[in-house]
């Protein structure tokens, strides 16, 4: 058994490539026309043919339930977070904040309701603590990681 991807339906085809790769800077691997397969390893499959698949009527595939999300990490997460303000189509779950952990991640939400969270890379978190005057020590305590964590991220 091995893990592949992870699918998720779209109502339109064509806005979920353009979305996924002007707003997540995706690539298309490979498009079949009814499922496309972007860098990452999401694929991205027509409503159409989805429900057709799992053998449901289309009022019952629920969009927007909040109830998973795609999760991506970016090394400059404020330049990120400065983007998403340039795009009007951006509905929020939330803008940036930190978690209690340090690292500073935003959700938002797919053209079809799907969230989707990008957070900082927790190696420029570990960075930001130690730039900041904090002991690899203080940093792991900081984090609420082991000491080795924090070391690692720093090589």
């Amino acid at each position: 058994m091995k893990y592949t991807s992870t699918l998720i339906a779209v109502k339109n085809m064509e806005r979920a490539k353009q979305f996924y790769h002007d707003v997540l800077g995706l690539e298309v691997v490979a498009d079949f026309g009814a499922n496309v397969t972007l860098t990452g390893g999401i694929a991205l499959q027509t409503l159409d043919t989805w429900k057709e698949f799992i053998h449901k009527q289309e009022e019952e595939i629920i969009f927007g339930n909040n109830s998973g999300e795609l999760y991506f990490e970016e090394d400059d997460i404020e330049s990120f977070a400065a983007k998403l303000q340039n795009i009007k189509d951006i509905k929020y779950v939330h803008s940036l904040f930190e978690h209690p952990w340090g690292q500073r991640v935003v959700r938002f939400y797919d053209l079809d309701k799907h969230i989707i969270e990008v957070g900082e890379n927790i190696a420029m978190v570990v960075k930001r603590f130690i730039d900041s005057g904090l002991s690899i020590e203080e940093t792991a305590k900081r984090m609420d990681v082991p000491v080795d964590y924090v070391k690692l991220c720093l090589v």
